[in-house]
């Protein structure tokens, strides 16, 4: 941690994002000063302040501390803030989150989580188990976890498990002693520019596996033979071909019990109260890293059972006779059309209602048609307007764009407000709101009107 060594005082510019705030966590637990700034006050926020942390939400020079040795910043941070401009304009250490993320884990035993999808999911799994079973581990997630309602907590083991983000490239930092890939489909086209870029920087990723180390990789992958590790492993919801699948797989009150078969080992009667099929296929994951680390079988799948999922992953908001509202953060097609297979796999006899705020105006530009396919698999769809995070508007690109090409017939663009009075007025049975924007803003809201 040498680079480290010399940091008292750090600042972050956008500590309220997930993986900053993991961060900020991490220096106030090992002592270091820590202050930021961030556009809105939120949930995360006013937690990070009952942790003594200082944040400012205007972007004004004069509240900033001119006394720190290091300013981290992260890539949805328009160039041209005045803050980040100061301080790079006035000699500072100034870095990326992965940067600072590289310098935690230089000496440390790593597991890192890459994927387009499945990502946040698998990597609090290995976390959660990794603590429940005592092994013990440093973790860096890229969600809530329900269990323990932060997205980080230290240990005095050595080892750590981090969420390793693609976009930006910044999962090229890290170096895992374990890695897992979940998904290496197109995204962050803004970035790569194509499909066989994003495949690219995981190939590169597994390259950066340590001598010795694991890659659990999903089945089926495409350019699957070219990732590279010495002990490479593949899993999959169901297929047999892979060297880790589940069986036997039966439907319990809204959780699933199944087995999972591996070419050296089984494990019997697991228990996942996670909703979702793709959740299974995720658990597959976290359970073969779980035994790679020679965890023993009735820890892991104790482990299991008590995990109570990640917030915004498949998350139920409200379940009762009258009404289910589901919330997750799907953003992607895949993630959607998995999120849409599984909760027919759980209710299959209800008409199934999806609330979707499309996330930046080139994704929804690039990948238009496969979320119109992924959308058509509900009864009726919403979209709300494009949420724009880090992007300026594209001309022509708006929510019609994707509700003219699907072929539900219904189909609708709302509001925030108008959503509000359709959700009081229609009173859907089964409701699932799905984006990766400030939709989980209304999610409480409309759980009041469902509720009441």
């Amino acid at each position: 941690m040498s680079k480290l060594e010399n940091i008292h005082k750090i600042y972050f510019i956008g500590i309220g994002g997930i993986g900053m705030s993991a961060l900020a966590r991490y220096f106030v637990s090992k002592g270091y000063e820590v202050s930021g700034y961030d556009k809105t006050k939120t949930l995360l926020t006013k937690e990070l302040e009952k942790l003594d942390i200082n944040i400012h939400y205007e972007e004004r020079i004069d509240l900033i501390p001119k006394e720190v040795e290091a300013v981290v910043y992260t890539p949805a941070i328009p160039k041209d803030h005045k803050e980040l401009l100061y301080y790079q304009q006035n000699n500072y250490k100034v870095v990326k989150r992965s940067d600072v993320l590289q310098w935690i884990t230089e000496s440390s035993f790593n597991v890192c989580v890459g994927g387009t999808h499945g990502k946040t999911t698998v990597t609090s799994m290995i976390a959660h188990i990794l603590r429940d079973t005592g092994f013990g581990c440093n973790a860096f997630l890229g969600g809530i976890a329900a269990n323990y309602n932060t997205n980080f907590w230290s240990n005095e083991k050595n080892v750590v498990v981090v969420e390793a983000d693609e976009y930006d490239r910044s999962f090229l930092k890290l170096v895992p002693d374990v890695a897992v890939i979940t998904a290496m489909d197109a995204d962050h086209l803004d970035i790569y520019g194509t499909s066989d870029e994003v495949e690219n920087a995981f190939i590169q990723f597994s390259q950066k596996i340590k001598t010795g180390g694991c890659l659990v990789s999903k089945y089926g992958l495409k350019r699957n033979s070219e990732l590279k590790a010495d002990h490479h492993c593949t899993y999959s919801y169901d297929d047999v071909r892979a060297d880790v699948h589940s069986a036997n797989m039966q439907l319990q009150q809204g959780s699933y019990l199944f087995d999972i078969v591996a070419k050296e080992w089984c494990l019997n009667n697991i228990l996942l109260h996670m909703g979702g099929l793709h959740n299974i296929e995720n658990a597959i994951a976290a359970i073969t890293v779980a035994k790679y680390l020679k965890i023993e079988d009735e820890k892991i799948k104790m482990a299991v059972a008590n995990f109570k999922g990640v917030k915004r992953r498949f998350e139920y908001v409200l379940k009762n006779d009258d009404h289910v509202l589901i919330d997750d953060y799907a953003h992607h097609p895949e993630e959607l059309k998995a999120l849409i297979t599984g909760v027919k796999s759980l209710f299959a006899n209800k008409k199934m209602t999806v609330v979707f705020q499309p996330h930046l105006f080139s994704r929804t530009n690039d990948l238009a048609d496969d979320f119109a396919t992924s959308l058509d698999m509900a009864d009726e769809v919403i979209l709300l307007p494009i949420y724009p995070a880090r992007e300026l508007p594209i001309e022509g690109v708006t929510s019609e764009l994707i509700l003219n090409k699907m072929k539900l017939k219904d189909k609708e663009v709302l509001s925030k407000e108008e959503l509000k009075k359709w959700v009081k007025e229609h009173q859907p049975k089964l409701l699932i709101m799905a984006g990766a924007g400030d939709i989980d803003a209304l999610v409480l809201p409309i759980k009041e009107i469902l509720s009441n």
